[in-house]
């Protein structure tokens, strides 16, 4: 996978001031308010910052928590780092370290993985099945 390595200028002249707060210093949509929550349409889900796909919408579910829900992220797109107090582990675009969320394991839903990955919308980007650029 590509790195993608940009200073906080160039970061800062790419997103908007919303999207830098979340992707790039760790922050959080409010609960309920983010377009990708309850958006079920077949496609790919990339990377805002970056471009790089990270979820098949066929992955997605509703957990009800208030922002969309995963079961698994694209092969080697997301890495996982345990929160300094160890009680949540943050998930990032492995390409270009943008905050998505966090991975929660253990929750009893009925998917093949038993996690949730709890991703901001506003740190995705969705592209409709057929479009170029879907997988």
């Amino acid at each position: 996978m590509t790195s993608v390595v940009k200073s906080e200028e160039e970061w800062r002249a790419v997103l908007s001031p919303e999207q830098f707060r979340i992707l790039r210093n760790k922050g959080t949509e409010p609960k309920g308010t983010g377009e990708y929550d309850k958006h079920f349409a077949e496609g790919i889900y990339t990377c805002a910052g970056c471009g790089t796909p990270l979820y098949k919408s066929t992955t997605k579910f509703n957990s009800g928590c208030g922002w969309p829900a995963f079961y698994e992220g694209l092969p080697g797109t997301i890495t996982r780092t345990p929160d300094p107090d160890g009680r949540r582990t943050e998930i990032t675009c492995t390409a270009c370290a943008g905050h998505l969320g966090h991975v929660f394991k253990g929750e009893g839903f009925k998917t093949p993985t038993d996690e949730r990955h709890c991703v901001n919308s506003i740190s995705i980007k969705f592209t409709p099945e057929g479009s170029s650029g879907s997988l």
